[in-house]
């Protein structure tokens, strides 16, 4: 299925799956530190990841990580909005705005974005559906939850959750072949939930999307292996990614791109049965 989006861009989702490249524009990254703070080492990161074979490149400013300190949207476009502007002139990969707040959205689309990732799947800005219809960029909407409850049955309220944001951004004007979902590995979930969402990504497919699954160097993997440094959890995030593309998944969003990239040329081969 080749997806258009804004810009005059495409993108090809339904055969191998994709990997979308992790640009942190931001001091407190759980994974990076603010590494990537500084414009121009972003977008020689981003020009990197593209070169390593991402399709497709997430630009955030504001961290996601548990008790991060929230971010207004004035700062927030202080520091995506010139990286994104810098990105679109230098690569013709597709650039994704990893933002919350419609304001962000609809400025990085202007400076050159076209997809809209939104870790709460059009529930907290009401504005960010229209501001995704308006603009004709496609979105991911993630499933979050604002506390923890071990009892839940996860995949039951992740459908539940995505369904709902669905039916907004329909309403909203959103083209359905516009929209992806995720299942919020790392979000609103206890470590074990996290596992039956990788194990269970194939339930997803019943709201009849392209499925993102981002597990990279998230604490969860940390935890099974012992690796308390987010940078020394690579071996398992190939591993969650793999098993997620086993289950169904369409794009993997990761900080590591030439190794997963890798990775998944050689887990298409054996199951392929060709080189």
């Amino acid at each position: 299925m080749t997806l258009p989006l804004p810009h005059g861009q495409s993108l090809t989702l339904g055969g191998p799956t994709l990997v979308m490249g992790i640009v942190n524009v931001t001091p407190d990254s759980f994974s990076d530190g603010g590494r990537y703070a500084d414009v121009d080492a972003a977008v020689f990161h981003g020009v990197r990841l593209v070169e390593e074979g991402a399709a497709i490149l997430d630009v955030g400013g504001e961290s996601t990580r548990p008790n991060a300190a929230p971010v207004a949207a004035d700062e927030e476009k202080g520091r995506v909005l010139p990286v994104v502007a810098a990105l679109a002139r230098r690569v013709a990969t597709p650039i994704s705005i990893d933002t919350t707040k419609a304001r962000v959205a609809a400025a990085a689309i202007e400076a050159g974005a076209s997809i809209v990732n939104d870790v709460w799947g059009f529930q907290r800005d009401p504005d960010m559906a229209r501001v995704v219809a308006a603009t004709g960029a496609a979105a991911v909407l993630m499933h979050n939850r604002a506390t923890v409850d071990p009892e839940l049955d996860i995949v039951a309220d992740m459908l539940a959750f995505l369904s709902r944001s669905i039916e907004t951004a329909l309403a909203a004007g959103v083209a359905e072949d516009k929209l992806w979902v995720d299942p919020g590995f790392g979000f609103g979930k206890t470590p074990e939930q996290n596992l039956v969402a990788v194990r269970r990504l194939g339930a997803l497919k019943a709201l009849g999307r392209p499925v993102l699954l981002g597990v990279s160097r998230k604490s969860t993997i940390g935890r099974i292996t012992g690796q308390p440094a987010a940078a020394d959890r690579l071996a398992g995030s190939i591993a969650a990614g793999l098993a997620g593309v086993a289950a169904g998944a369409d794009v993997l969003r990761v900080h590591d791109v030439a190794p997963h990239v890798q990775a998944l040329k050689v887990w298409r081969a054996i199951e392929e049965g060709r080189i």
